[in-house]
Formats: structure tokens, sequence, C-alpha cells
């Protein structure tokens, strides 16, 4: 019987062995391991695998495995002090620099170090993810004839079919391109529609990877306020005419960060704005497949709506399942869909056909259904325990908007903290998130979801990242911690002074 032993158990034993063979030397055969271990043959040769990968082993067929000889001494560095210059020089006709600032998008992408909860991940647990159906989805498309051949530039056809579908409306396959995830797509649309140095309107607060694609294609985003019913009308119209702008970027369904559902009233006007100001919308329809079991019927994409090729739709899978199930669409109409086309092809080809394959594997599977409801669910339960142990623990922290889709609740910090004389606004945000770090706890600040000053400090915390219910409570008690910490003088003050606020119309 075989030991549950994993790969990473056995490829660090024999790491730590590796110093009792001379350089070239041969190691145990894989039988002598398995019989030593009492794990499969396979979790053997993918032990050997990692360690040849780290080039700490070379592997021979037939012959075995051979400890690596050391490679020679690394030549020294040379200087690169020139490139400051060179890259400094090279915006300096730019009207809008073109500066790449990823830290708003690394918060939520990076993995925490061990211990800490992590309430600033930017997709759902493994926990949460259809691991079994994609690894099934996969297997079976990589079998399917020409799995592995050149797809459509544009995308299969039954693919496009199916995101065609989903958006409804008029929209055709013929009108659809597959993207490799929403980033891609967005970065696609944003070059598509606006030459370097144009404004482009965003919502405010708004995603920060949006943010940091705009800024590093020399965009100027300005920001158009959000409420509880999504953008407001009349300021978006007020910003299309001070700037001129040809480009909205928007999420009409549980907006990051807000969660705000744009109001059945203002869908139609924001189409006509943007039409009469001759713009496009981008929608950003990312978090379609996270709603939560208590939301009513969904709104449709506002593609649906547009029948004057207004709207550049960008849908994704990614969110639903995996971070590294890339695959998304972009849906337009008109001339626009050539140039969209035309800019993709230059920058990445196609989508590889064996991810698109395995995409249409898996939507078509009835496990498909049956993890939307799950994660349905299970994302409901989450937010509710997230929010009422923020309301027992944390009443200092208003709750403008409890969604009832996405993974995450956006919180405004009070101007002050028990009579303290320091304000809640980057600065506290900054102490706050450091001292939370310190408690074991990540959190992603609200600064970076402003292309302009904040009216006020803001929190985004995930509740989908985490393990479950259970990390989510304790992730809560530790926030608590940190708060204190940093607020410790007249705390209770403030728990008196600050209720906890889930009904607040000030985002």
């Amino acid at each position: 019987m075989y030991k549950r032993s994993s790969v990473g158990e056995l490829a660090e034993q024999l790491r730590r062995e590796l110093e009792c063979y001379s350089p070239g030397g041969k190691l145990p055969s894989s039988r002598a391991l398995v019989e030593r271990f009492r794990v499969s043959p396979v979790t053997v040769s993918r032990a050997l695998a990692r360690l040849a990968a780290e080039g700490l082993v070379v592997t021979r067929p037939g012959a075995g495995a051979f400890r690596a000889r050391p490679y020679a001494a690394a030549a020294p560095a040379g200087d690169t002090s020139w490139q400051e210059v060179a890259l400094s020089a090279d915006g300096v006709a730019d009207l809008v620099p073109r500066t790449v600032d990823a830290s708003g998008v690394t918060v939520s992408l990076a993995a925490p170090p061990p211990g800490v909860l992590e309430f600033n991940g930017g997709y759902p647990h493994p926990s949460l993810q259809p691991e079994r159906a994609m690894a099934a989805a996969l297997a079976r498309a990589g079998r399917r004839p020409g799995a592995w051949g050149r797809p459509p530039l544009e995308g299969l056809p039954e693919l496009r079919e199916w995101f065609a579908r989903g958006i409804g409306g008029a929209v055709t396959a013929a009108e659809v391109l597959i993207a490799a995830g929403g980033q891609s797509a967005l970065a696609t649309a944003l070059r598509a529609l606006a030459p370097p140095g144009a404004p482009v309107l965003v919502e405010s607060p708004t995603y920060p990877g949006m943010l940091a694609l705009a800024r590093a294609a020399g965009l100027r985003p300005v920001p158009v306020p959000v409420d509880p019913d999504g953008v407001r009308p009349d300021l978006l119209a007020d910003a299309f005419r001070a700037t001129g702008a040809r480009v909205f970027v928007c999420q009409p369904l549980f907006q990051n960060p807000t969660g705000a559902l744009l109001a059945p009233d203002r869908r139609a006007e924001v189409l006509r704005i943007a039409r009469s100001a001759g713009a496009f919308v981008i929608e950003d329809d990312f978090v379609r497949r996270l709603v939560h079991a208590d939301c009513g019927p969904l709104p449709r994409p506002l593609a649906a709506d547009d029948p004057d090729g207004v709207v550049v739709h960008v849908g994704s899978l990614t969110k639903a399942t995996s971070p590294s199930f890339r695959v998304s669409a972009l849906a337009a109409r008109g001339p626009v869909l050539e140039r969209l086309r035309a800019i993709q092809v230059v920058d990445s080809f196609f989508v590889p056909r064996p991810l698109q394959e395995a995409a249409l594997e898996l939507v078509g599977s009835p496990a498909w259904p049956r993890h939307l409801r799950a994660l349905s669910a299970e994302l409901k339960t989450r937010r509710d325990v997230m929010t009422s142990e923020l309301a027992r623990h944390l009443p200092e922290l208003v709750l403008p908007h409890i969604p009832a889709g996405g993974y995450h609740l956006w919180l405004r910090l009070p101007d002050g903290a028990g009579g303290t004389s320091q304000a809640l606004g980057s600065g506290g945000e900054s102490s706050l998130t450091a001292a939370a770090l310190r408690a074991g706890v990540a959190l992603t600040p609200g600064r970076p979801y402003f292309s302009a000053e904040p009216p006020a400090g803001h929190l985004r915390l995930s509740f989908a990242a985490v393990a479950g219910t259970g990390e989510i409570a304790e992730g809560v008690r530790r926030l608590r911690v940190a708060w204190d910490e940093v607020f410790r003088s007249g705390a209770t003050v403030a728990r008196a002074g600050k209720p906890f606020d889930a009904g607040s119309a000030v985002l």
C-alpha cells in the first residue's frame, strides 16, 4: 500500500539527500525509491522531474537520475544604469507618460506569506474552483480531433456562439472574438478605441487593473463618481462635454469595488449619453457568473440592448473557474470589430486551441451548472458571515452596500477613530494594512481604486479567497487586533460613535 505522500514532500526529502552524492553520481532507481518511501511510481517520477527543473538532477532515459554538476560561476553583473536615461527619454514626447504601475494589480495576485489569511485575493479559493471538472474537460479536449492544431484567429465558432448566447439580444457569433482573459480583452479594447494622450472616462472608484492598462497605453483616466445605483448619468454627461472623451469604461453588474448594480433607469441613459457624444462604452461584465443565491433576476448585458454598436462587451470565464483558465470574449458591432481583431492578432495571434476546446467541454458538461449553483450558495454564505463578523467586531467601519454578487465587500473608514486626531485617509489605510499583515491578515487598501484624490479612506475585503467561513471569522478578529494597534487611543469611543452602517448611500 502506498503512503499519501505529496510530490513536494518527496522532492524535499531527495533534495536534502543530494549532498550524499558526488556531482554526476547516480541516485537510487525509481523502483528503489518507490519501495523505500512507499509512494507511487507517478509520485517518484514527478518529484524527480521537479528536481530536474530546478537544475539539481539530470535524468537520462534508460539510465536513471544523476546529481547535476554545479554550474560555472556566474559572470559579474554589468552596468544597467544607462537604462534610466533611455527609458525616461523615450517618453519625453508623450502627452501622457506611459507609466506602468502594477501595484494595484499585484496586491490581489500575490500569494500572502504562510499563515496570513487572504482577504486581498482577486480569485476564488481552490475549494470554490471546479478543479475536477476542469481537469476532465482538459483531458477530453486533448483527445479531440485537431485539438492541437491552429484555431481560427477569431476563436472556435462553437465557443463564440456560446458567448453570444450568453450576451443575448441580437449579438451573433460573428460579432465575438475569443481573447486570453478579461485583462487582455480590456487592453485590446482600450488600444483600439483611444489614441495615446486621449482622455478615457472611468468609474470612480474602479478596478485598478483597468487604470494601470489605461496609463500604460498613455491614456488619461478621468473619474466619474459611482453611487449605490451605479455611475451617475448627469456627471457622465458633464465629463463627456468637459473632456471630449470618446470612451467610457464601466462595470454595470456588481461593480468592482463597490458592488453597485447599474439601476434600470440609468442603463438606457448611459447608452444615450455615450451615443450623443459619439463615444464607445467598454462594458466589463467580469462577474456575471458569481451571483449570490439570494440575487434576483440579472439584467441583461448593456450590449444586448445596443443596436448601434456603442458597447464593446468583455465577458470572461476566469472568475468562475480558475486564475489559469484564461478564456474571455470581446463582442462588438460595426467597423470597430475589425480593429479589435487586428490588434488582438498582432499582439497574441490567438488563444491556444486546447484551452478553447477545454472551455467548450467544461461549459457543455453537466458539471458546469452544478458548479455555478454551488458557487452561488457558498458566496452568499461567506458574504453573510463576513458582514455579521464585521458588525460584531468592527462597527467602526461603514458598509455602504451589501452586494448580491461578486466576491468582496467595500468598506469606508471613518474620518477619525476614538477621538484621535488621525484622519483615516490614505495614511490610515496604509497604517491599518501594515498592522493587519502583522496580525496575520492581508487587506486591499482603497487608494489604488481611485484615479484622482479619494473622498475617504476605504478597504476592500475579499471573502472568496480564503478556505472557508472559519477563516473569515478569524480574519475579522485579527483585523480588530490591527485596528486597536493603529487606533488604540480612544477605541471605545470610536465603537460608540461610529456604528456599523449597512445602509448609507455614500460610497
